[in-house]
């Protein structure tokens, strides 16, 4: 199953993302901070919390005849590794998208290590040309 994370899942997220029990409090602060920006998502097996992944969501400049100009970025996508490989990655990208459309983002992008590309384009994103970056 995958649904939004809430308040209750903070220790799962935290321990996906290696967060050190000493910073968990102020992890827990961030992630309330940023319920508006950082919407994050969560897939469980049997009611335990084995995968998350993350829409950051933001604004680009008002312009060409529209002041909402929303897009989405995928970041930090998790699954634990003994239950990679059975279709959590791509439900959890699945219940991005859908969330993403029922935003009416523009867009969504994500940002890959080499290793996850196949995983992206297989779920539907591609390579564009006009993405440049400033390291």
């Amino acid at each position: 199953m995958v649904r939004m994370a809430d308040v209750t899942d903070v220790a799962a997220l935290a321990e996906l993302r290696e967060v050190d029990s000493a910073q968990l409090a102020a992890f827990g602060e961030w992630v309330a901070a940023h319920t508006r920006t950082h919407l994050p998502f969560v897939a469980e097996v049997d009611g335990h919390v084995v995968g998350c992944a993350w829409l950051l969501v933001a604004e680009r400049v008002p312009g060409n005849g529209e002041l909402d100009r929303r897009y989405g970025d995928i970041q930090s996508v998790m699954v634990h590794e003994e239950h990679r490989g059975h279709g959590i990655g791509s439900a959890l990208i699945g219940a991005i998208l859908v969330e993403a459309r029922r935003l009416g983002l523009l867009h969504v992008t994500v940002h890959s290590g080499r290793r996850a590309v196949d995983f992206y384009l297989r779920n539907g994103f591609s390579h564009h040309r006009q993405l440049l970056l400033w390291p």
